[in-house]
């Protein structure tokens, strides 16, 4: 979604889940749609994945009660900013557009764009040479404006609800691309009906802070930034984001990368220990 958007819909989802977690000390929002491997739910309905693990070891840092919220992807900024949720953990990109909206913590992920498609061994991804192509993105991510700045003159642009269709349709050979962030492109090939069709083509340019992931919190609630803030630092500076990272990824990391006297998870190459 990783950069994905929000719209204007507040999610039902996120009304029943604040019924019955009303108590909780923060309650992080999570996109209902599974988006491996971010977050998705498990055999026995458990949240789990790269951004849930992050999320409890925030929290462990924090010394909060935390309870995850599922909200539609549409409806994450309107439900932080309707008090249903205090953070949106969701793999969102940092955009000016959606800082006039909401304030965000320190950067806690930041990877690159890429570009999936069928597995012939063409790696040239100049929109000239992918004139006539589909490409598929998710509605209301950063990749929509992406596909349509560097390859809507020459592409076919196909625009899908959630992530997980936009897969399906590549590997059904309805599109010739998707342009998922790098983390989702290393485990989307490894599903074995994915393996036979589908290949990492390259990465992609990025605009401005659209690689940046960080957690959204409301413009009035500082004091939450604040905090997140430290703990996300504490959680960057002892290395158990690598630690996650291991876990999910082949994808390499420099976990304490600083710019600007920040640190965050940062992806910096695809040829890691596949």
């Amino acid at each position: 979604m990783g950069a994905r958007c929000g719209s204007s819909i507040i999610a039902i989802l996120a009304l029943m889940s604040i019924a019955t977690n009303a108590d909780a000390d923060v309650r992080f929002g999570i996109a209902a749609e599974p988006y491996p491997p971010f977050a998705w739910k498990d055999a026995t309905g458990e949240w789990v994945g790269w951004e849930v693990d992050l999320m409890n070891a925030v929290c462990r840092q924090l010394k909060e009660e935390c309870t995850i919220v599922e909200v539609t992807w549409e409806g994450m900024i309107p439900s932080l900013n309707g008090h249903f949720i205090d953070v949106i953990w969701s793999t969102m990109s940092i955009t000016d557009e959606r800082l006039q909206a909401i304030d965000f913590t320190d950067v806690y992920m930041n990877t690159p764009n890429v570009l999936i498609g069928l597995k012939n061994g063409d790696k040239e991804l100049s929109p000239a040479h992918l004139q006539g192509k589909a490409i598929g993105v998710q509605a209301g991510s950063v990749h929509v404006r992406f596909a349509e700045k560097y390859y809507g003159a020459t592409s076919t642009i196909k625009i899908y609800q959630t992530q997980d269709e936009v897969n399906q349709d590549l590997t059904a050979g309805r599109v010739d691309y998707v342009a998922p962030v790098a983390l989702v492109a290393d485990t989307f090939p490894k599903t074995d009906a994915r393996m036979n069709c589908c290949e990492l083509k390259g990465t992609v340019p990025v605009d401005g802070k659209e690689s940046s992931v960080g957690g959204g919190v409301r413009k009035d609630d500082p004091e939450l930034k604040v905090r997140l803030n430290a703990a996300i630092a504490a959680v960057l500076a002892s290395g158990e984001c690598g630690d996650i990272t291991r876990k999910y990824l082949s994808i390499d990391f420099v976990v304490n990368k600083v710019r600007s006297g920040k640190t965050w998870c940062d992806s910096v190459h695809l040829t890691g220990k596949n």
